[in-house]
């Protein structure tokens, strides 16, 4: 499947995307100012047989499968936008769409139209538990984008200084500071952030697929 068509798949599986114009449409999907990019992909997905299409009627859904009144569990193609160190920062995470994981749609929160996948690279949250499972080399992490005002305790994604990297996250307001810490079986020191350095929360983990 074509990345567009992968995308916009995922688009129609979380939100009503007949309430959008194809302009709009376009520029969630990287493509502004072309919506006939979209309007080609949509025909594609509907000849395929995944989509419901009526433009005219603005219908764009997903088509669901069952037998009888049992209907068939959906699969969501959650975007890889790269990976993150679980250690030191060195990792640029960037929003280049590297690629798609298919995960039952049962493993992922209700609210799926701001998630997005990164590959965990290092040992250092091998200890965190997110939903009952350790981060440990080669996962994916499920970010939320949508989270990015994390509370003490939560795991994030952060990036400084245009790296990513993968934490647990404690604020300092004594000391008007940011602690990104490892929870891990080896040792590694913690990242302390001041609110006026190069930094920000790129969203909250919220899941973890294992390798």
């Amino acid at each position: 499947m074509h990345d567009t068509q992968a995308r916009l798949l995922t688009m129609a599986r979380s939100q009503n995307l007949g309430k959008l114009s194809l302009r709009q449409i376009a520029g969630f999907i990287g493509a502004e100012g072309r919506p006939q990019v979209v309007k080609y992909h949509l025909r594609k997905l509907e000849e395929a047989g995944l989509i419901q299409l009526n433009l005219e009627k603005n219908i764009i859904k997903p088509v669901v499968k069952g037998v009888g009144n049992k209907v068939r569990s959906l699969f969501y193609s959650l975007p890889i936008v790269g990976a993150a160190n679980c250690g030191p920062a060195t990792v640029f995470a960037d929003e280049r769409i590297e690629g798609y994981v298919k995960v039952s749609s049962k493993m992922l929160p209700h609210r799926k139209s701001d998630l997005y996948a990164l590959v965990a690279d290092g040992p250092s949250m091998n200890r965190a538990q997110v939903r009952g499972e350790a981060i440990d080399d080669g996962d994916f992490v499920v970010v939320d984008s949508a989270m990015r005002t994390p509370k003490n305790g939560d795991v994030v994604v952060a990036v400084i200084d245009g790296m990513a990297t993968i934490k647990k996250y404690t604020e300092d307001k004594e000391r008007n500071r940011i602690i990104l810490e490892a929870e891990s079986t080896e040792n590694y020191c913690p990242i302390y952030v001041h609110e006026s350095d190069d930094f920000s929360i790129s969203g909250k983990v919220v899941g973890v697929i294992k390798k």
